[in-house]
């Protein structure tokens, strides 16, 4: 068993060899009366930091993981960014279920806080659900609308999730956490093996896959990087202790760019805050609501209200079937070749037998925000170097287009990080 020691004082060097005491409250918080502090403070990194314990944990495992998000200068930039969206959700209802803060941090290890990331294995969102877990744990997804990846489904998922594993493993949250990374069913083999051999049964003594051993280690950490920044010469950006969303009614399906015009915001930042919504509308069979940034709900109710049955998404289903075409179809249909393309994201004339196509409904589809701003403004493709301090969010901001198509169209692993002097390929409106 890895022996667990308590945090250095100074860590400039993560030398397990050294001999290490915890911080004071004054180095923790730049001051001993900070912790009683009644007043909330304004980052919300400081108000996770007040509630930490598990920065205490320290051993080989942990110094090395650390030394990997030191090395790496972009992270936190990065996860900052991404956190002034989701982040206060998450604290919120971790602290609402009187759970260790540090299960707000564990969205960072998988996924980097990005609802777009899909791993090799299709694990998908924020908590990097699979999509058999998923289905067992009650998320809904459907080929509008993905469970796992929408913000409040899968965090109160994920949360329930654990709990449920933390009682399960005689309530040892490293257990639990090693059981939501590998299965219940591995870390149980694991610990029983143990147990015929009269060996420990804890996180640290168990034969666990690879992925596994690091995962713990990671979180722990990001909990001491957080707990301590100024001690391993780190700058936090700090993000606001304040909502970051508030709920718009639809009062039904709507195309998320009209809905994006209605609150007076970008498209890009209604997907970012919608990341469960799969296509261009909302999903028919999901509650009718969306996150739109704090204080555009009223304007957005307001525009909902003047909207007609014409300015409501009308589709048709439709499976391709062996040898049928674009042309085919759109005759069948009553409707046009380009309107397809543009509505199904398809580029020249392939089509596959057995996938699904959106049929637009009703002549009034061609006029739509959406397809107007498409159709007068064919996106360019465009070559971007990314420079320093560029990240998805950022270039997806400049150029009015999404993150998901940016890693779509680059091929790019969402969890890398973006490296100044590479090379983007931008499909942009306007040239």
């Amino acid at each position: 068993m890895a022996a667990c020691q308590s945090l250095p004082d100074q860590p400039r060097s993560t030398s397990d060899r050294e001999t290490y005491t915890e911080p004071s409250p004054k180095e923790m918080f730049g001051s001993d009366q900070a912790i009683a502090e009644t007043n909330p403070p304004k980052d919300l990194w400081e108000r996770i930091r007040r509630q930490m314990t598990w920065q205490k944990i320290h051993n080989q495992q942990v110094g090395q993981a650390r030394d990997h998000y030191l090395r790496q200068p972009n992270y936190l930039p990065v996860v900052s960014e991404r956190a002034s969206l989701y982040l206060h959700y998450i604290v919120e209802e971790v602290e609402k279920r009187d759970i260790p803060i540090e299960l707000a941090l564990l969205p960072l290890v998988e996924s980097t806080l990005n609802p777009f990331a899909v791993s090799s294995e299709s694990a998908a969102g924020l908590w990097q659900i699979m999509p058999a877990t998923g289905r067992w744990l009650g998320l809904y997804s459907d080929w509008w609308y993905d469970g796992r990846r929408d913000l409040r489904a899968s965090t109160d998922t994920a949360l329930d999730y654990l709990e449920s594993l933390h009682k399960e493993f005689d309530e040892d949250w490293m257990l639990a956490l090693a059981a939501y990374n590998a299965g219940k069913g591995r870390v149980g083999r694991a610990r029983r093996a143990n147990e015929k051999q009269g060996l420990p049964t804890d996180y640290w003594s168990l034969k666990l896959p690879r992925e596994t051993r690091h995962y713990v280690p990671r979180l722990l950490a990001l909990t001491q990087i957080v707990a301590f920044p100024e001690a391993f010469d780190v700058e936090i950006p700090p993000v606001a202790n304040a909502p970051a969303f508030e709920i718009g009614n639809t009062g039904g399906q709507i195309e998320l760019a009209r809905a994006a015009s209605l609150a007076g915001i970008d498209l890009n930042m209604v997907q970012a805050l919608n990341p469960g919504q799969l296509r261009w509308a909302t999903s028919p069979e999901t509650a009718p609501e969306l996150l739109l940034p704090l204080g555009s709900a009223a304007a957005f109710h307001a525009g909902v209200a003047q909207l007609t049955d014409a300015d409501r998404v009308r589709w048709e289903h439709y499976r391709i079937e062996s040898g049928d075409n674009l042309i085919r179809i759109a005759r069948k249909f009553d409707t046009e070749v380009e309107l397809l393309r543009q509505v199904n994201d398809i580029r020249g004339s392939m089509i596959r037998a057995g996938d699904t196509l959106m049929i637009p409904q009703g002549s009034d589809w061609a006029t739509s925000l959406a397809m107007a701003d498409r159709s007068n403004d064919e996106p360019t493709r465009r070559g971007y170097r990314v420079r320093r301090g560029d990240s998805l969010y950022r270039i997806a901001g400049r150029f009015k287009i999404s993150v998901h198509d940016i890693i779509a169209w680059n091929s790019l692993d969402p969890n890398a990080y973006l490296q100044p002097g590479q090379r983007l390929t931008l499909y942009v409106s306007g040239g």
